[in-house]
């Protein structure tokens, strides 16, 4: 090999090393806008789950306050059947047969529950 053949080899890999560092510098601000993005996804999709935890407690909490206000129709329905039956139904005498007498206590557990 030549002298002048040798520079040239040197020079032409001290190009390509120069484009190298060029493409690495690129892809590195790439990986950092890539990183960036990632870690606010992150931090958006945690408010998010928080803010939808937040809302299923809530219909949670909700649902459960309708349950205790409301009584089902069949348990209800149930109820009123056993008492007309000649049962009470009232947590005094729950379960005992009426003697053809109206029980205050029954009658005000059947109009609380409707």
């Amino acid at each position: 090999m030549k002298k002048g053949e040798i520079f040239d080899q040197v020079s032409d890999m001290e190009k390509q090393i120069g484009e190298l560092y060029e493409q690495l510098g690129d892809l590195k601000k790439k990986l950092r806008h890539v990183l960036e993005e990632n870690n606010r996804l992150e931090m958006e999709n945690h408010h998010l789950r928080n803010r939808l935890d937040a809302e299923v407690e809530q219909e949670a909490d909700q649902e459960m306050k309708k349950g205790f206000t409301e009584i089902p129709g069949e348990g209800y329905d149930n109820l009123a059947r056993l008492y007309e039956e000649g049962f009470h139904i009232c947590n005094v005498h729950f379960g005992s047969p009426r003697m053809d007498k109206d029980c205050l206590f029954c009658l005000e557990f059947l109009n609380k529950t409707k």
